[in-house]
């Protein structure tokens, strides 16, 4: 009966975590985050924009898998294999994507790198839990095709869209922005972001968990907005920036 009430109490949690990410989200969409081309010193003590981007996502990295083989009793499961998907997707982010990245002399707020740290830590346990204690021995392996399918285009889309753009950064050594093109690009400003929603409603089909819903969610809050800030701000600086152009979804954002 404890166990039972125990997990009633993080469900209940991680409703209230969706529902702060639903209400950001109008917030998000007035206020650009001031890292990257949106930098500003309004926002306090500043750090190197590589330093924060590790800073900030080396919770992501570890603290969902670390839960997870300290707690779980499925580690021979498939479960397992989710977990290693997870730790294939940070580990891009948190060690190799800022190892690439061009970004000389840029600079993050320190605000920015402790929020997304406090993010990634919350995110980390929740999907730890779920992922320890969501039984996958009937799952329907249709369902787990499809949506590893959905994953892997969403993660090739990243990570592709990324050394795009780092591509244009070493052309470019005077560290200017210009427009990318090709691929996605001709179609939306942002398809790396695009590629990581892709990516973690993926991950959601194959987990079916809460957790792995309130990741995807709070993926859209966050990169949507992230999105059309970028859009807005190629159009403000790029006058040929292409009007067929959406921000993160073709056709439609």
């Amino acid at each position: 009966m404890g166990f039972f009430l125990f997990i009633m109490e993080i469900s209940t949690l991680t409703l209230i975590w969706i529902l702060i990410g639903i209400l950001l989200f109008p917030i998000l969409i007035k206020i650009k985050a001031p890292y990257g081309r949106h930098t500003s010193l309004k926002w306090g003590i500043t750090i190197s924009n590589k330093i924060g981007w590790i800073l900030m996502e080396f919770p992501a990295l570890i603290v969902c898998p670390l839960y997870y083989f300290i707690f779980s009793s499925n580690i021979y499961t498939i479960n397992t294999i989710f977990i290693l998907l997870w730790i294939l997707h940070y580990f891009n982010r948190t060690i190799i994507y800022p190892l690439k990245i061009k970004t000389k002399g840029k600079r993050m707020p320190l605000i920015i790198a402790a929020s997304a740290l406090f993010f990634n830590i919350i995110n980390g346990l929740i999907n730890g839990y779920f992922l320890s204690n969501t039984n996958y021995l009937e799952i329907n392996y249709y369902i787990l095709i499809f949506g590893l399918v959905i994953f892997f285009v969403g993660l090739v889309i990243n990570i592709k869209s990324d050394n795009k753009l780092i591509s244009l950064r070493e052309e470019n050594m005077d560290n200017k922005y210009v427009i990318p093109n090709g691929g996605l690009f001709n179609y939306i400003s942002c398809p790396n972001f695009f590629g990581e929603i892709i990516e973690w409603l993926g991950f959601a089909i194959i987990t079916l968990n809460l957790g792995s819903l309130s990741f995807f969610i709070w993926t859209f809050i966050n990169l949507v907005p992230r999105a059309i800030s970028h859009h807005k701000w190629y159009k403000d600086n790029f006058k040929d920036y292409p009007l067929n152009r959406k921000a993160i979804i073709p056709k439609i954002i």
